[in-house]
């Protein structure tokens, strides 16, 4: 985090400038907005270093939806706001969490507000949580905010989990099959072909085919092993590239099997961030900004900034939906309709509550169907090996059998 210096004219015509600490230049002109403020100039401190606070990190999402319901109590209960920080940092048991709360705190107590308090701790409070506090302070109704940031967190962590287990099923069957077969290859394979070489004689095809396989993986088990850890790194560092994470975010939509999922899964979380921010009371185009630097995937991203962009120009959000092709036709029909009734937030909420019901029965379709793909592929990998090198023990025996006849 760090400071700038920001120029700006309130609505009545007044000029103002002053200094905000933030992530961004984005981040102090979305917050100028929120508070009336055009802003004229925002430009990085000179000089200025990044604020470094205790206790960043550390706070599970668990402990986050506690204190968010806690306080959202106390609030209701008519506790004043630095009497509630005071009481919740004082029975936190996680010291970490406990400096951040004290911290905010005492943030408040010099004069700042409950959002800027907050915003001091990126790495804990993102910014939709933080500008959600800051509508509610602003609407008076923080208690109700906090009530609904605590639901949306524990949806969308159930949402995450719920992906998360689709794709590690796979990963982890197969880690498991590429381990037993370096086992058979490595092991196993070359102990049966020493008791094939006092046998004598030609192996069966199936057999030498996985005799050769043993012997290139014993004798280049090193570039193997090497070259899937290289494919690994050259794989992260890729991702991490602006390029590279715009590529994959692109493809992993268009996947077999797990593209829906995912699309799915991004228009639930759309729907559920920016129904809760619309109801709270958080302008549209923030609302947006904030929704698209939270989709978690580039090319959502880029498409509902496209779509902020064209409600600059007095579009509505119907129309440049339906431009990106991000969006399935149903979810921006009922957009449509809740823009065109009033009830926006609504609709969203039930787009949210229909999708997140489609990923659950998408993750157990697709754990049904990939559990016997799995199995058959890591049966019949083994089983085929297995199979080949008792080849020649069929062999033998019939010819024992053959012999005493």
């Amino acid at each position: 985090m760090a400071t700038y210096v920001w120029e700006g004219t309130t609505a009545a015509g007044e000029n103002r400038k002053g200094e905000m600490n933030a992530e961004t230049e984005r981040e102090v002109m979305i917050r100028l907005r929120a508070q009336q403020i055009t802003p004229s100039k925002v430009k990085k401190k000179l000089g200025a270093v990044e604020i470094s606070l205790p206790g960043v990190g550390g706070v599970t999402l668990k402990e986050k939806v506690v204190f968010t319901r806690q306080f959202a109590t106390m609030i209701d209960a008519g506790l004043p706001l630095v009497q509630c920080l005071d009481l919740l940092g004082s029975q936190e048991p996680n010291k970490s969490f406990q400096k951040i709360i004290f911290d905010v705190k005492n943030s408040v107590e010099s004069g700042s507000t409950f959002a800027d308090a907050l915003r001091r701790h990126p790495k804990v409070f993102d910014q939709l949580f933080v500008n959600l506090v800051a509508a509610g302070e602003v609407g008076g109704i923080l208690d109700t905010i906090m009530n609904r940031l605590a639901v949306y967190m524990e949806k969308n962590d159930k949402l995450r989990r719920k992906i998360k287990s689709a794709f590690t099923y796979p990963v982890a069957v197969l880690v498991v099959a590429i381990l037993v077969l370096m086992l058979l290859l490595g092991k196993v394979i070359p102990t049966f072909e020493e008791m094939f070489a006092d046998f004598g004689g030609e192996l069966p095809g199936p057999t030498q085919l996985v005799v050769n396989l043993s012997h290139f993986f014993v004798d280049n088990w090193y570039l193997i092993i090497g070259g899937l850890l290289a494919f690994v790194f050259i794989s992260v560092f890729t991702y991490r590239t602006q390029a590279g994470r715009k590529a994959f975010d692109k493809g992993i939509l268009k996947a077999p099997l797990f593209g829906d999922l995912v699309r799915k899964a991004a228009v639930a979380k759309f729907t559920r961030t920016f129904g809760t921010m619309i109801s709270s009371g958080v302008p549209i185009l923030d609302a947006l900004d904030i929704v698209a630097r939270a989709a978690g995937n580039k090319t959502v991203e880029a498409a509902i900034y496209h779509v902020r962009d064209r409600i600059t120009e007095g579009k509505s959000m119907s129309e440049p939906l339906m431009e990106t092709g991000v969006f399935p036709p149903m979810v921006v029909q009922m957009i449509g309709v809740g823009e065109a009734t009033g009830a926006l937030d609504t609709m969203l909420s039930k787009i949210a509550d229909f999708y997140e019901e489609e990923v659950d029965v998408a993750v157990d379709a697709l754990t049904s169907l990939l559990e016997p793909v799995m199995m058959v592929f890591i049966g019949g990998t083994v089983g085929g090996m297995l199979i080949a090198m008792y080849l020649p023990i069929f062999e033998i025996a019939g010819n024992i059998t053959n012999s005493s006849k």
